[in-house]
């Protein structure tokens, strides 16, 4: 099988070297390039032909931004991962490169021990979104028998939905932005969700939902009453989840043990939904790699709810809902432009027959 060719877009030797050192240690991957600035990266995409691009948003002559917008233009398909600081600044200029069409990103190896750790480091976060996006590379050329996804039974008559619950990781945050802007506001129930993304970054995301639909998006807060028509978003390295308290659902936020490698965590967010609301909760995972939200939604439809998942073909990575389908936990399988009517349908349909 053919390797993966990466070209290595940094302005700091440094960073060039530990990507391209960290990317030499899988057999599946070959750096055919590195280049200082944008500009340069323009001009070797032809010469080297790679089949994905590191970008650092930061450099001279050239920022990642700009050179993103320019690969956009001529190369629409190429993979483009791009590198960001964890910062306020960082995690604007992230969430505007994913709405360019950025595939993933990856933060910078910060305060880490030694060149061997960011090595190790970049090696677990970097290669598996590597691999991901380019997963038709490493499949053989004859292709395997098409599977059949099991499915559930459908929604049929049943409680009330009063919660819906959302659990999304690579490729959520432009995912979670299509839903919100079709998702009407005047819905009479909450929104809970965890979109795995680190501190600030999770801010940055609830204010850009915020502002671009009809909801009201919170990052959720110890202690935050669960409104109707209010949307909270898990804040990165943090748990959430919901308890019932009197007649009254709040927020708690702890710091317990990362789930499938991930704090926030979507299984422990939707294990406390179905504890709270019972048979009144629509779970819908979208894409993301991993299985987190897998346990989480076989909860859900223990205690009689409902869960939708997202296909194959509209998912920029088809690990967490392709989980959750395969395993027959979803009442429906659906590309991401009809999960928000679905949303609204199903819980209108819902309570008027309540």
């Amino acid at each position: 099988m053919p390797k993966i060719r990466i070209l290595v877009v940094d302005d700091a030797v440094v960073m060039r070297k530990l990507i391209t050192e960290s990317l030499r240690q899988d057999p599946d991957l070959e750096v055919v390039g590195v280049a200082a600035n944008g500009k340069i990266a323009l001009q070797k995409i032809p010469q080297v032909n790679p089949d994905l691009i590191t970008l650092d948003l930061e450099m001279p002559e050239m920022d990642g931004l700009t050179t993103l917008r320019e690969i956009r233009k001529i190369y629409p398909r190429l993979g483009v991962i791009i590198f960001s600081t964890l910062s306020q600044q960082g995690a604007v200029a992230t969430l505007e490169a994913l709405s360019l069409g950025a595939n993933d990103y990856v933060t910078k190896p910060a305060n880490v021990g030694g060149v061997t750790e960011a090595i190790a480091r970049l090696e677990t976060e970097l290669i598996p979104k590597i691999k991901a996006h380019c997963r038709r590379l490493l499949i053989a050329a004859a292709p395997a028998p098409a599977s059949v996804v099991p499915r559930g039974a459908g929604f049929g008559l049943a409680a009330p939905i009063d919660v819906v619950c959302l659990g999304t990781s690579t490729g959520g945050p432009n995912a979670l932005a299509e839903v919100f802007q079709a998702l009407p506001g005047d819905l009479p129930v909450p929104v809970v969700m965890v979109q795995h993304m680190p501190p600030m970054f999770t801010t940055m995301l609830a204010e850009r939902l915020d502002a671009r639909s009809a909801w009201r998006c919170h990052e959720g807060a110890e202690g935050q009453l669960v409104e109707n028509g209010h949307a909270y978003l898990a804040p990165g390295g943090r748990h959430m989840e919901v308890v019932r308290a009197g007649v009254h659902i709040r927020l708690h936020l702890h710091d317990g043990p990362a789930e499938n490698s991930c704090r926030p965590a979507v299984d422990v967010l939707f294990r406390s939904v179905a504890a709270a609301y019972g048979r009144g909760v629509l779970g819908v995972v979208m894409t993301g790699m991993g299985q987190d939200g897998l346990r989480g939604c076989g909860v859900i439809r223990e205690k009689g709810g409902r869960v939708l998942a997202q296909d194959e073909a509209s998912s920029v990575v088809w690990g967490m809902p392709g989980q959750v389908a395969q395993a027959g936990l979803a009442d429906k399988v659906l590309p991401l432009n009809q999960i928000a009517r679905e949303i609204a349908q199903q819980v209108r349909l819902s309570r008027r027959m309540a």
